[in-house]
């Protein structure tokens, strides 16, 4: 395909992608599979990858994501993020209304607008010639913090609006034309089942579960590194525009009306009321479903539904007087903690869980509750023999929501985290910078299931017919204790177990015994070291050579393979130094594994043989705006490209920044593509 082919493809694509985007977040009505919404993205992705320069800040794929910042920039408020007073029962929700009609001098009853009070964070987007410039939180209420890079990864936010260069007409029946300058404001959740799916994956590499959806999307909004936040499925509902220049709405349902126009998702569930009491039939009515919703709510919100009223009424210190926001009981019992005992999960992780005298809460007997990590139990300073308080809140695990301090006698005794593993007594490791301590034992027998399946993985040494079930029998009837014990099986044990035959249990012997030769990266993947994935454990082999030689390496020397930093290099070697996995690497070389090594291969070499961009030639002109000129550079020659000075007939990529010099013309006379920085960065996949 030539280049004006590949344009007109990728803006068709483009364009059939954000309608599919549209019919899915703001319609809830696609019209295609995911699998075939997936293919339009990846034949985009794939196009854009071969002709760089066509990539567009707003593209459809531009949502990966950009490298860590040093900390979040602030952002002032045009018009502040007033936060909402708050009601707890019918009475006071009839008082807000009287308090309007008294402001208002009317006794006619006021129309108001309601909708769930999702459970999130929330933004501020700022709009401008219809592209998403800056988008930031509430912050204080006049001043946010700057996550626009993060935001711009959530598939809900439109990266840029459709707009006419001509100036925007009034509103009719509360359709307008996207303005040159508009925010709009909502709130950023994560889903429930969403929620769950990140939290079974997390667990399942080891790492700590979030507590609650919106722990989850608060702290997935504000990562520092936005490649993070891409990965987290984050959604948003927008509730509000609090500037369109040049634009006049006279209802709040016109402003949500536009806003649905406009291509930004709005709740379903928000109604309009034609006074107050519809308003609290409508707050019970929400109350009883609240748990058949796929997201979380903790109320709902009832504002006045003419502007110019809103106007009128403005606001008290720093809540407006014209909304307010109706909030459930929360469902919370008291009771004491009679025990704080530790659970190892599948992926070494050591959580703390609270043992309770039962009591019901929300209809259901609870006597447990997990007390996530050792910070979480610091920070509320938990003892063991302490009144509490608990909550259960949705589908969320029960969770301690403070101590009841007045109730503490003096015999309370602090928890203190455990340096070996309850399990099998490896040693607990806490990294710097995570909050979960994990047993590194790799015959954990709270792991050892997981890791035998991982061990016998496709990527791994790939043994045909060892899945869940056969590992799971194979534990449970005692045969296998860690990974080197299956080498050591014979035909006469396996024969005992369940459904296993002579002809079923010689194939599994004679797939062991193929796998005894494993290749030095598959051997790496296969003993489960914490953040070592296959593309990493080939690296590893590259540089190292043989099993000895990686158990013998330093962290410093680990860090000049490409990809490994400090923290993945401390969890090697913390690996290596573990007794009970070298029992088990022992074993392994007993059985006859890890003699046939691949010969070492020089460490630059190695790099260089992984580097996505060896034999490209790189020039940069002008000024880079998202990363500097001397780490752009040093990151083409981390990846196997070179940087020149000036545009020869070597040079495969100009780089052009602002205020750019020369070298550009000469690049366009000689046909050597040209990349702006968006387009630099997602080629090497910052």
């Amino acid at each position: 395909m030539n280049r004006e082919a590949a344009r007109t493809r990728i803006e068709s694509l483009r364009t059939t992608i954000l309608h599919h985007n549209r019919r899915y977040y703001q319609m809830d009505d696609p019209e295609i599979a995911d699998a075939d919404y997936d293919l339009l993205l990846r034949e985009l992705n794939a196009l854009e990858l071969e002709f760089p320069d066509l990539i567009t800040p707003d593209s459809p794929t531009q949502r990966v994501g950009a490298p860590p910042l040093d900390k979040f920039g602030a952002v002032t408020h045009r018009t502040p993020m007033l936060s909402l007073a708050n009601a707890f029962s019918d009475e006071e929700i009839r008082e807000f209304d009287r308090r309007c009609r008294r402001f208002l001098g009317r006794e006619d009853p006021i129309h108001y607008v309601v909708e769930p009070k999702l459970d999130g964070l929330a933004v501020n987007l700022l709009y401008e010639s219809g592209r998403l410039t800056v988008g930031s939180t509430r912050g204080d209420g006049a001043v946010g913090e700057d996550v626009t890079l993060n935001l711009r990864t959530i598939p809900a936010i439109p990266l840029s609006v459709p707009r006419t260069e001509d100036p925007p007409p009034p509103p009719v029946g509360g359709m307008a034309a996207v303005p040159e300058r508009i925010e709009i404001r909502g709130e950023v959740c994560m889903e429930r089942e969403a929620f769950r799916n990140l939290n079974r994956r997390r667990t399942e590499q080891g790492e700590p579960p979030f507590a609650n959806p919106r722990n989850a999307a608060a702290g997935s909004l504000r990562q520092l590194d936005s490649r993070i936040t891409a990965r987290r499925p984050l959604t948003m509902f927008c509730y509000a525009i609090a500037t369109a220049e040049g634009v006049t709405f006279q209802t709040h349902e016109a402003v949500l009306r536009t806003l649905a126009a406009w291509g930004f998702q709005v709740n379903p569930l928000i109604r309009p009321a034609v006074d107050i009491e519809e308003c609290i039939h409508y707050y019970h009515h929400i109350g009883q479903m609240r748990e058949e919703l796929p997201y979380e709510i903790d109320g709902i919100v009832i504002k006045v539904n003419d502007l110019r009223l809103q106007e009128r009424l403005g606001a008290v210190s720093r809540s407006p007087r014209w909304a307010v926001a109706c909030k459930f009981a929360a469902i919370r019992e008291r009771t004491v903690i009679e025990d704080i005992v530790i659970q190892v999960g599948r992926t070494g992780v050591l959580t703390p869980v609270a043992v309770m005298r039962a009591v019901r809460v929300g209809g259901v007997m609870v006597s447990r509750a997990t007390l996530h990590n050792e910070d979480e139990i610091r920070k509320k300073d938990i003892r063991i023999g302490d009144t509490v308080m608990i909550q259960r809140a949705g589908d969320v695990i029960p969770e301690v929501v403070e101590v009841v301090q007045t109730a503490r006698i003096g015999t309370e005794k602090p928890f203190v985290m455990p340096e070996t593993c309850p399990e099998c007594g490896a040693r607990v490791v806490r990294m710097e910078g995570e909050v979960a301590h994990r047993c590194i034992g790799i015959a954990c027998p709270a792991q050892i299931r997981e890791h035998i399946v991982h061990f016998a993985s496709r990527g791994a040494l790939d043994i045909e017919g060892l899945g869940d079930k056969m590992v799971a029998q194979l534990v449970t009837n005692g045969l296998i204790h860690d990974p080197a014990d299956l080498f050591f099986l014979t035909k006469e044990r396996l024969l005992g177990l369940e459904r296993m035959a002579e002809k079923s249990a010689s194939n599994l012997l004679e797939a062991i015994g193929r796998a005894k030769s494993p290749p030095l990266d598959r051997l790496i993947f296969a003993l489960g070291i914490r953040h070592i994935g296959e593309q990493t454990a080939k690296r590893l082999a590259q540089a190292c050579g043989t099993l000895d030689a990686l158990m013998a390496a330093t962290s410093e020397e680990l860090q000049t393979v490409r990809d490994i930093g400090p923290e993945v290099a401390a969890s090697i070697v913390g690996f290596f130094q573990e007794a009970a996995n070298l029992q088990v690497i022992q074993k392994l070389r007993s059985a006859g594994i890890g003699d046939m090594m691949p010969h070492r291969v020089p460490m630059e070499t190695a790099r260089l043989q992984a580097a996505p961009l060896a034999g490209k030639t790189f020039v940069f002109t002008g000024t880079l705006s998202r990363i500097g000129r001397n780490e752009a550079k040093a990151l083409v020659e981390s990846m196997g490209g070179a940087v020149g000075s000036s545009v020869t007939k070597t040079t495969n990529y100009v780089v052009a920044g602002e205020a750019v010099g020369s070298k550009i013309e000469k690049a366009r006379q000689s046909g050597i593509a040209i990349l702006d920085e968006a387009a630099f960065l997602a080629l090497t996949g910052c």
